[in-house]
């Protein structure tokens, strides 16, 4: 089975329940453009938002939020700290948990990062893999960074993400 016959029968199995994170030390849940953003295009593209957290980028905090999510969520989006600032530990939290990694999608991010924001690109620690059944995915917190994830990455494979997991 390629992957267009996998697209094909994942684009049967309905909304997909995905929960988010954001990872801010700044951030409100009124001031988080990226929690309201991402909740608006899931909706549009017809899946649901099972959970929502807002935490400080404690690793503690982070994997709390991530443990309570992953019952009730085919994927995880997780966005902010994935740095190499002191303050930046979401890819430190998530990469301990992390059962399978999916290193492409990493790669991907930088290099389309790449093309928005130069050499730069490389100080992001963007990754995803899966926990107890769900994919996590870590982006940076920028509403550019979290966009381009969404739409050139996310959005188009969602439903193959959600459909592997379950084979």
């Amino acid at each position: 089975m390629g992957t267009d016959a996998h697209r094909a029968a994942a684009a049967g199995q309905g909304p997909i329940p995905i929960a988010l994170v954001t990872v801010s030390d700044s951030r409100t849940e009124d001031t988080d453009t990226n929690g309201i953003w991402l909740r608006e295009r899931i909706e549009a593209a017809g899946h649901v938002v099972s959970g929502y957290r807002l935490v400080r980028d404690e690793p503690d905090e982070v994997r709390t939020a991530v443990d309570a999510l992953v019952a009730d969520a085919r994927i995880v989006l997780v966005n902010g700290g994935t740095g190499i600032s002191r303050r930046d530990t979401t890819y430190d939290a998530l990469s301990a948990m992390l059962e399978k990694t999916l290193p492409g999608f990493g790669e991907l991010f930088r290099l389309l990062s790449f093309e928005q924001v130069g050499a730069a690109a490389m100080l992001s620690r963007a990754t995803a893999g899966t926990y107890r059944g769900s994919v996590v995915v870590s982006t940076p917190g920028s509403p550019k960074a979290v966009a381009l994830a969404w739409e050139k990455l996310l959005e188009p494979e969602l439903a193959h993400l959600a459909w592997e997991l379950a084979r």
